[in-house]
């Protein structure tokens, strides 16, 4: 086996978020993500629900299975169903997104897509995260505006859950007891010094952080040949 890209390990870290997920509807957003979700369908969630975006249940490679109509879709939005991978703008310790502005919202330094279905998907359903750029810019204390929901202001929401956060330099959960973001692995190559400089908040750090599992042999071939034969994951993570 050649030796594994950083872009490999992020998409084994994406597709741990479905792992044994059963009959739920996949929402990748991102290309890596994506990669990860049928990656999760073709091996170890082989229950998982992938869609082309629009009406139709897909398999991995595209091929129809089945007619997701719009009120079943949202069926399965507002009843915990479905498990989004969304990107964030910013995020904070408590797992709060932020994909609308920069700066005060009244007044904003940069307007960016906007509040879209954020609340929904986090108060609803399980949301995880996938961030390409690891950084103090994104990696935030507090969020300017906040559009997904996070651990500190979801009170009383019955499906809201943050999994995992995703990005190129690790894996970051929220199992800790006031459910701030905790690092629970390191890609390899990664420093916990690089994480800790990258990010503008204090992380929860186990005594022995783990590193991001490689794939396998067979997840390999089937990222390189059948999923992503093009190689298109380096656009996101080159390294």
């Amino acid at each position: 086996m050649t030796e594994v890209t950083r872009a490999e390990y992020c998409v084994i870290a994406c597709a741990e978020a479905w792992r044994d997920a059963g009959e739920v509807l996949a929402s990748p957003m991102g290309l890596i993500p994506s990669v990860g979700a049928r990656l999760a369908r073709l091996t170890f969630s082989p229950d998982l629900l992938l869609t082309d975006g629009e009406a139709l249940l897909v398999t991995p490679d595209g091929t129809v299975e089945g007619w997701l109509p719009y009120r079943q879709h949202l069926a399965l939005v507002t009843g915990g169903r479905r498990h989004v991978m969304m990107g964030a703008s910013q995020i904070d310790r408590y797992g709060n997104q932020n994909i609308s502005c920069i700066g005060d919202w009244e007044r904003p330094k940069r307007q960016l897509l906007g509040v879209r279905g954020a609340p929904v998907n986090t108060l609803n359903n399980p949301t995880s995260y996938w961030i390409p750029k690891h950084s103090r810019r994104v990696f935030v204390e507090k969020v300017d505006m906040v559009c997904g929901v996070g651990h500190d202001h979801a009170a009383g929401a019955r499906y809201h859950r943050i999994p995992r956060v995703v990005s190129d330099l690790g894996v970051f959960d929220f199992d800790t007891p006031d459910r701030s973001m905790r690092l629970a692995s390191l890609h390899p190559g990664v420093t916990l010094e690089q994480v800790r400089e990258a990010t503008s908040f204090e992380l929860a750090v186990p005594d022995e952080v783990p590193r991001t599992r490689p794939p396998t042999a067979e997840e390999l071939r089937l990222i390189r040949e059948v999923l992503d034969p093009g190689n298109t994951r380096a656009r996101e993570v080159g390294a």
